[in-house]
């Protein structure tokens, strides 16, 4: 199980990477005049992403993605290999939980903000 739990946690890495270098992408590609930061389905799903982490944030509901790799690593002790110490490095941290929904609710208020000032096509 540990090579599924290694997958969810890669997974949980490529959904942070989506939503924050998503938010970059899409001011670099405005500042670009790129057509592909005004796609619909792209902001409506970024928008989401964050709206979902930052709402499971503020209601102190553990995020899905890592109670399923807790629990598919519940059965495998032993030393961390490559992909887990790394991701797991840049991935989590030992704060309160007020920090991350404070740190969620105001990302989400960047992208909303970016949402009406690099709008959509409709």
């Amino acid at each position: 199980m540990k090579w599924l739990a290694n997958t969810v946690l890669v997974l949980h890495a490529l959904l942070v990477l989506f939503i924050v270098g998503g938010l970059l992408a899409i001011w670099v590609g405005a500042w670009l005049k790129r057509g592909w930061v005004r796609n619909r389905v792209l902001r409506v799903v970024h928008l989401v992403a964050i709206g979902v982490v930052s709402l499971l944030a503020v209601l102190d509901i553990p995020c899905p993605l890592t109670v399923l790799e807790d629990w598919l690593r519940s059965g495998s002790m032993g030393p961390q290999g490559f992909i887990q110490r790394w991701v797991s490095y840049w991935l989590y941290y030992d704060l309160p939980g007020w920090v991350f929904a404070t740190a969620y609710v105001m990302f989400l208020l960047v992208v909303a903000i970016t949402w009406f000032r690099i709008p959509p096509r409709v």
